[in-house]
């Protein structure tokens, strides 16, 4: 009877070991985490649990109960220290041995830790587990300036979460504009007003030429102090389990239209994973909790004999306050912009959306506090893809 391994304990490889029993898989499912806790959803830790202070938004992927009743076995607050290939077997950080038919890559991805001279050793706070974010908010009442590094989702949510608070947030980024790799133009503009009329301090084109105690040494030699530094500069797939195990490596782990590795019996899904897409003319990987869930399905299916669920648009989400940023499909950063809405409405209560267009071609929706208008971007992208059947 099939023995599957799933590495990774995030969105993709809970909804990777739960579809595989909804698809009728009847042999063993063990799931390996390193996080200690039962698995919980990831993005509310930037957004309600900040915010809160800890008191809500702490929510389990799937009640304890679950992985008894569906006979999936838990090895959490462990690391993997080895793939065999060769014997099909995983080893553990305390030696044991886990055989496997099948194995699930689901590792995710970590902070990248930018080449800053200084940075490392001032070991920054980061968002991307449970620990990190109980981390920040027992030092807010001491923490009257946090520095956040990067203007992305993660930089963007956390300041929003601190808004009206007595923490003075200053946000450095890197590019001449926030979210640069995600939003328009029109876009970015917007988020940055609406985050600088609430109190956050915005600092584009940023270049940190040294990280001192508790300071900032900017390339014009001016020095910006922090009681606290937060990481929020993009991140890394996690690959070295697979580099080491030697299989094809790009920017992610490199798979098939099946998810498949360069070794047929292992898998990977979710952050680290690098995957052709209809939607995008060239493998990709992309960071999305839709992402990673539909990647499970679609591999849950497929080792259970399935036929497996079509591939969607990407979609991505960002609360920022009131503000609630959705993206349907992959756009360029040249591709075209089509604006509905009044730019200069930065009040909670403002709606946008900004179509993308390549060629004539609708390629992404961009909406803020639109939910009906992005549910029928999805759609309309989807129709459009089956139509033309192939991508873009």
């Amino acid at each position: 009877m099939n023995q599957v391994v799933i590495i990774g304990s995030g969105q993709a490889g809970v909804d990777c070991a739960f579809g595989l029993r909804q698809q009728g898989h009847a042999g063993q499912i063990t799931l390996v985490g390193d996080d200690p806790e039962l698995p919980y959803q990831r993005p509310p830790l930037s957004k309600d649990v900040l915010k809160s202070r800890g008191e809500a938004g702490w929510l389990p992927l799937r009640g304890e109960a679950l992985y008894t009743k569906q006979d999936i076995s838990l090895q959490l607050g462990q690391q993997v220290r080895e793939i065999r290939r060769a014997d099909r077997q995983v080893i553990l950080e305390d030696g044991s041995t886990l055989p496997y038919d099948q194995l699930i890559l689901a590792t995710g991805a970590r902070n990248r830790l930018p080449p800053l001279p200084g940075l490392a050793e001032a070991t920054p706070m980061a968002l991307r587990n449970a620990a990190d974010t109980r981390r920040l908010i027992a030092a807010l009442p001491d923490m009257d300036r946090l520095a956040i590094i990067g203007g992305g989702f993660i930089g963007l949510e956390t300041a929003a979460a601190l808004h009206g608070s007595s923490t003075e947030v200053t946000l450095y980024e890197a590019a001449p504009r926030l979210m640069s790799r995600s939003v328009s133009p029109e876009l970015s503009d917007w988020f940055r007003r609406f985050h600088e009329a609430r109190g956050t301090i915005i600092r584009t084109e940023a270049r940190i030429e040294e990280v001192l105690p508790g300071q900032l040494r900017l390339s014009d030699g001016e020095i910006q102090a922090h009681d606290a530094l937060l990481l929020a500069a993009g991140v890394m797939p996690n690959v070295e389990l697979a580099a080491d195990a030697g299989l094809e490596i790009g920017n992610g782990i490199c798979t098939d239209a099946t998810h498949a590795t360069s070794d047929p019996a292992i898998f990977a899904i979710g952050d680290c994973a690098e995957a052709p897409n209809p939607f995008s003319p060239a493998p990709v990987r992309l960071e999305s909790v839709a992402c990673a869930s539909e990647q499970a399905r679609r591999v849950a299916a497929i080792l259970t004999g399935k036929t497996p669920p079509p591939q969607g648009p990407p979609w991505f989400w960002s609360n920022q306050g009131n503000a609630r940023l959705q993206i349907a499909g992959l756009a360029r950063p040249d591709d075209a912009t089509e604006v509905e809405g009044d730019l200069q409405d930065i009040s909670d209560t403002a709606t946008l959306t900004i179509r993308r267009y390549r060629d004539g071609s609708l390629t992404a929706v961009e909406t803020v506090n639109q939910a009906r208008v992005h549910m029928q971007a999805r759609k309309t992208l989807s129709e459009a893809m089956e139509t033309s059947g192939r991508g873009q």
